[in-house]
């Protein structure tokens, strides 16, 4: 028996051991080998969104649209708590790569210090500013709908704070196959729940929000197990291994904050063109967006896996100091998005009309058929384009400039992409179609000056500092 765990023992250690290792070794290996699995779960993740949009398209044009008006502020706890778990890669990889392996586990006890703080916080704030939050985004109709969706997700917060915290803890060390496997069981846990508390169950809307709580509930509880019950991680999570450190929560912050106040600038990015949109044409044109966005968030589902997994590879590099690496890394990531994007987008344009259907199939939401296949062939140049930017950004958090990546973003999100939609879909008349143009023109404007941004960093630094 001792044998048989002594065994056990060693072979996981050996998995620990490669994950590590792979993490500063080769950095275009890295780069596949662990956006690989990301890729994977995220796909997993973005196709449950998918069926959850289609089964609450089957109760009608407001439910949609009013899981649509939710969904910003839902972003909001989604885009903090994947921010703050930037910080928490960006931290803990680069003290694998100094070979500090006291320094990772003790940023991985202020991760789960960060967990609690925040996640009391942003229940009790969103519960109570929920209804006028709703009202000036112009749910109308959706109102009541939305209330009784968003009150049951807020409610479990923590949840969706620890998850997303527990996955950047593994993805900092190189385990991202156990990131793929939570992320995949989750969402396969809440397509089961779906249709069963939705319409067997007779929970209506309600019933989506809770199969999403639960399914997070689960995932949370795996996480903790190999944190804390199994222990086959490399970090390690123990009081011992705790120290109280102003520095220690600095560095995670320092690009936490900004990365959380990135996905914070999609939201409110989201939250002006719904209101553009609903004043250019109405809910429906709301319905249209929410729905083809979650296929466009499919869409470029592996771009996002190779720009997280590009941070934990470029955090290894800085902190083993191997500055030639990141050219190599800034390049292949982008160069990689790229293609992926280009090939994403012709499949999309393609087969639009014949993913429309799976939004449009009930009398309720058929007429909306046509303007979204227009919205996803508009959208598709987005695709692409999208890969220097977020390839650039991701580079930036992954050295610790938390602060550079979130001024990219903000030009392009914030000043170009809502600017340009405005005045293609207000200022010159030009309505929801308008608006989609103006999103794709930032976007190629904003990613493209990132770039040249991250190039001229790179060159600097390797200026200053050499190659290794």
């Amino acid at each position: 028996m001792s044998a048989g765990i002594e065994a056990r023992e060693e072979e996981a250690q050996k998995e620990i051991t490669r994950g590590v290792s792979l993490l500063i070794g080769e950095p275009k290996k890295a780069l596949l080998k662990l956006s690989g699995p990301m890729i994977v779960a995220m796909l997993i993740l973005a196709a449950y969104n998918l069926v959850n949009a289609i089964w609450v398209a089957g109760l009608g044009s407001d439910a949609l649209a009013a899981v649509g008006f939710v969904s910003p502020i839902f972003m909001v706890v989604i885009g903090l708590s994947n921010g703050l778990g930037a910080g928490v890669s960006s931290s803990i990889s680069r003290r694998i790569g100094a070979k500090d392996k006291r320094g990772a586990d003790n940023t991985t006890m202020h991760a789960l210090l960060l967990v609690l703080m925040v996640s009391m916080i942003l229940t009790a704030v969103l519960l109570l500013t929920l209804e006028p939050l709703l009202s000036a985004m112009g749910a109308g109709s959706s109102l009541g709908l939305a209330m009784e969706y968003g009150n049951i997700v807020f409610s479990g917060s923590i949840f969706m704070v620890f998850t997303n915290i527990a996955y950047a803890i593994l993805r900092g060390e190189g385990d991202t196959k156990r990131t793929m496997y939570a992320m995949g069981a989750g969402s396969l846990i809440n397509a089961v729940l779906d249709p069963i508390l939705i319409y067997w169950a007779g929970m209506g809307i309600a019933g989506a929000a809770w199969g999403t709580v639960i399914s997070l509930l689960i995932v949370a509880m795996v996480q903790i197990y190999w944190l804390i019950v199994k222990k086959d991680t490399y970090v390690s999570l123990s009081r011992n291994a705790f120290v109280p450190s102003r520095k220690v929560m600095s560095d995670i912050l320092k690009v936490g904050i900004p990365a959380s106040v990135e996905f914070l600038l999609y939201s409110i990015d989201a939250i002006i063109i719904n209101s553009m949109l609903v004043r250019v044409s109405g809910t429906d044109a709301v319905a249209v967006y929410t729905a083809g966005w979650r296929v466009i968030m499919m869409a470029t589902i592996p771009l996002i896996a190779i720009a997280t997994a590009e941070i934990s590879v470029a955090g290894a590099a800085i902190g083993a100091r191997r500055y030639g690496n990141l050219p190599v890394i800034h390049n292949y990531s982008t160069k990689l998005g790229f293609a992926i994007g280009t090939v994403t987008a012709l499949i999309t344009g393609i087969f639009a009309p014949q993913i429309t259907m799976f939004f449009t199939y009930t009398p309720e939401s058929a007429h909306l058929a046509g303007t979204m296949v227009a919205f996803m062939h508009v959208m598709c140049l987005f695709y692409p384009f999208m890969s220097p930017g977020i390839m650039s950004a991701c580079l930036f958090q992954g050295a610790g400039k938390g602060l550079t990546s979130l001024l990219l973003n903000v030009l392009r999100d914030v000043v170009l992409i809502t600017m340009v939609a405005f005045i293609l879909g207000m200022v010159l008349g030009l309505g929801q179609e308008g608006i989609w143009w103006g999103i794709v023109f930032g976007n190629i404007a904003g990613s493209l000056l990132s770039y040249l941004w991250a190039r001229l960093y790179i060159s600097r630094l390797m200026k200053v500092k050499g190659t290794a």
